[in-house]
């Protein structure tokens, strides 16, 4: 098995060691602070540029790495550059156009070194794309007076005469990500519609470190970010000046953390959506805050499900949040407010045509509600429209001002580029054939704290554990990808961690950013991430992962593919993991835009063809905390979330999704439960997928969650009853358990407690989901 001895003197020497030095085995001079001079480039910009993509029809010549300048951008503000990105874009016979749905074999960065680029017309981004401008002085991009496109940026640019079809389709629209760029909106004329980005995407994708500028006078039309669809996901770090609206968003859930919207109409104008997390938001001077489009009550007329706010500073803004229609019941959508500080703000939420809910003024609103509210066992609904229970939040998960701690994307921009290490100049290959197993292990062991580890784009085939020693940095390049497969992995009664991050009980410094974790097939022994490393005191989420995925079947290299693995086929060669993220008891972690997902459709195949993957369990929890955790588990078999013996959690938006296969075979099948792990029981009753399981555990703040079950067996006559699944959010046995704002979608009881059915979904329709407000114990 992969746990540990649990000797008290080899962990103390393991800690012991890890904390004097923090470093790999051979590491002679620390890495320390960067080096990089003021005049220097981005790193990312002169660092020697190898990556290829392993399943490409022609890795040798397909080009990842794209300077926009190669293709003849000049950034000077004055030539038109639209073309020249366009093509960086674009060459290599790319994913997009209207004729690719996805593809991972056409992987790129496009970067943006320092300047100012106009463009005349939309920026179309292509499937998995990373746009990355220079994060020591970021770009712009500035829209000429004659801009003519849907947005500057656009991520599913809609198909001329095509009857309002799009490129991708919205809920599939993954790997994507935009990071360190201005866009400039204010040359267009500020009475014509302008849009910054328009960011229709799904999981795996991120903004970062965004600025968009628009027009402040008075009646004008820009717009920071449109966003009509999708299912996301995650952005942070964001920062929208002037316009109408800074964004205006409909997406089934999403959270944002760290946004800031000075000087706009309207903040956050909300269209839709089944639930929506905001951690961290700053408004000043505007009129609105948050504007919801609130009312519907059916599929048909799907408006704002769930809205939760946390951790917000709002400054000379008459009204914080306005609903478009009277509260009646859940006419209004639920609505969460946690330590918000308002400043000269007359009302805190009112509702369209003057009504005022909430008186505000200059106060602080400490945890206020909107919707049914729950407590223990008994199941009867409370609609609330004031005051609810406060969150226990730890210390360790708060920062210095007392709101939930958030790390930035670590982008190293003070580091010159003779502090990292190319793993492929050390011998790796990443053509995703040869075993790399020895030759990355043995960078870890050389360069582990001494240097920045960077993963040239590729698939890096490893047949054994790789082990991360703590105060390792590691870097990947368009979501560079370990692939593991062999005997090693081949057996579920004996499962091997893939990557083991720190030995158990260490502490130090570990941070891994741009990467995916997989397996080629059948790998059914696989711990994709054991995690066991904790951040040293007094630093924070020092131990974390950024936009680093598990990505298991459905693409190229894994043997699972829909010319293996057909839907509504049982296969043992398409099992494809054991578990995909264990957090020890004695790890932290700062898990951000982390999703963990087992194929349902072949991202490689023509048409994204259904497919049936196997994986065991998706993320699974027994660390004492701090952890903090953003992202999405989807389709394992017997659960996407279990917290066990779990402490000091916070977890922002939560979304899961039940296998498409089951009952057929019915939950664990075609794995077996296991004590070992603290697998939960199931019954011809309950017979399919956690959502989130929660057993013997304290002090856990979910801020946000959608747990759906959208198919019984790919059929789904089920969703219009709420019977795909009876129960899929269970918690046994814990205290200090607080659930915000939770949508189900086809479950019959939305929580559950010791497996006994406590919230009917039957009380809380909310248009296409089913949503309460708040549970606690």
């Amino acid at each position: 098995m992969s746990r540990y001895s649990k000797s008290l003197l080899l962990s103390a020497l393991l800690a012991f060691s890890t904390l004097v030095s923090g470093l790999g085995t051979s590491c002679s001079a620390p890495l320390g602070s960067g080096t990089a001079a003021p005049s220097d480039p981005y790193w990312l910009q002169t660092v020697k540029h190898q990556g290829t993509s392993a399943f490409n029809s022609d890795p040798s010549s397909y080009q990842v790495f794209r300077n926009v300048k190669d293709f003849g951008a000049k950034g000077d503000g004055i030539t038109d550059d639209t073309a020249a990105i366009n093509s960086a874009m674009s060459s290599g016979g790319r994913c997009g156009g209207g004729s690719c749905n996805s593809s991972t074999v056409t992987p790129a960065i496009v970067y943006f070194p320092a300047g100012t680029y106009l463009v005349s017309s939309a920026i179309d981004t292509y499937y998995y794309t990373q746009m990355i401008g220079d994060a020591k002085k970021p770009p712009t991009l500035l829209a000429s007076s004659s801009f003519n496109g849907f947005a500057v940026i656009d991520a599913d640019p809609y198909i001329p005469n095509g009857w309002g079809a799009q490129w991708f389709s919205n809920q599939d629209n993954f790997y994507r990500s935009i990071r360190n760029l201005i866009i400039d909106l204010r040359q267009i004329p500020a009475s014509t519609s302008a849009i910054g980005l328009h960011w229709q995407v799904s999981q795996a994708t991120s903004l970062i470190n965004i600025v968009v500028e628009m027009s402040t006078a008075s009646n004008n039309n820009h717009q920071g970010m449109f966003m009509e669809n999708g299912s996301g996901g995650f952005m942070g770090d964001i920062i929208f000046n002037g316009g109408k609206y800074g964004i205006q968003v409909g997406n089934q859930q999403f959270t944002v953390r760290n946004l800031t919207v000075n000087n706009a109409a309207t903040a956050v104008s909300g269209i839709w959506n089944w639930g929506f997390t905001f951690q961290g938001v700053t408004i000043n001077n505007c009129q609105v805050g948050f504007d919801l489009a609130t009312g519907g009550t059916t599929t048909s007329n799907q408006t704002v499900g769930s809205e939760a706010i946390i951790d917000a500073v709002v400054t000379n803004t008459p009204i914080f949040v306005r609903s478009s229609v009277a509260s009646n019941g859940q006419l209004a959508g639920s609505l969460v407010l946690n330590n918000i500080k308002l400043s000269n703000v007359p009302t805190a939420v009112g509702v369209a045509g003057g009504a005022t809910v909430l008186a505000g003024g200059t106060t602080t609103i400490a945890s206020w509600g909107q919707g049914n509210v729950y407590s223990g066992t008994s199941g009867s609904k409370n609609f609330v429209q004031g005051n609810i229970v406060s969150a226990n939040k730890p210390s360790v998960l708060l920062d210095s001002a007392g709101r939930i701690f958030g790390k930035a994307h670590p982008q190293y921009a003070s580091y010159a580029a003779s502090q990292f290490i190319s793993i492929k100049s050390q011998g790796a290959k990443g053509d995703g054939h040869t075993d790399d197993t020895a030759a990355i292990q043995s960078v870890l062991n050389e360069y582990a704290g001494c240097k920045i580890i960077f993963f040239d784009a590729g698939t890096y085939h490893v047949t054994d554990t790789i082990t991360i020693p703590a105060g390792t940095q590691i870097v990947g390049e368009a979501w560079s990808v370990i692939m593991a497969g062999g005997s090693a992995f081949s057996d579920q009664k004996n499962p091997r961690a893939v990557i083991q991050a720190g030995a158990a009980s260490s502490q130090g410094v570990l941070e891994i950013s741009d990467m995916v974790f997989t397996t080629a097939g059948p790998a059914p022994g696989a711990i994709m991430i054991e995690w066991n490393v904790h951040d040293p005191s007094g630093q924070q989420a020092a131990a974390g992962m950024w936009d680093s995925h598990i990505r298991l079947g459905g693409a190229a290299g894994t043997n699972m593919q829909y010319s293996q693995c057909p839907s509504g086929s049982v296969n043992s060669a398409c099992q494809a993991a054991f578990l995909g993220i264990y957090l020890t008891s004695g790890s932290s972690a700062y898990l951000e835009g982390t999703w963990v997902w087992t194929a349902d459709h072949d991202l490689d195949t023509s048409g994204s063809s259904d497919i049936s993957i196997f994986t065991g369990r998706g993320i699974l929890s027994e660390s004492h905390g701090p952890v903090w955790l953003i992202g999405t588990s989807e389709h394992a078999a017997l659960y996407q979330y279990s917290l066990v013996n779990a402490q000091n959690h916070y977890i922002g938006f939560a979304q899961t999704e039940t296998p498409y296969y089951q009952p057929s075979p019915a939950a664990p099948a075609p794995y077996s439960t296991v004590s070992f792990y603290n697998d939960p029981t199931f019954s011809s009753s309950i017979n399919m997928a956690w959502g989130m399981y929660i057993q013997s555990s304290s002090n856990i703040i979910i801020f946000g969650a959608g747990f759906y079950s959208f198919f019984q067996n790919y059929s789904q006559t089920c969703l219009t009853t709420n019977t795909c699944q009876a129960q899929i959010f269970n918690i046994d046995s814990a205290s200090n358990v607080i659930a915000y704002s939770v949508s189900t979608v086809a479950t019959t009881y939305q929580l559950s407690v010791s497996q006994n059915g406590v919230i009917r979904s039957s009380g809380n329709a909310d248009g296409f989901q089913e949503t309460f407000t708040a549970w606690s114990k």
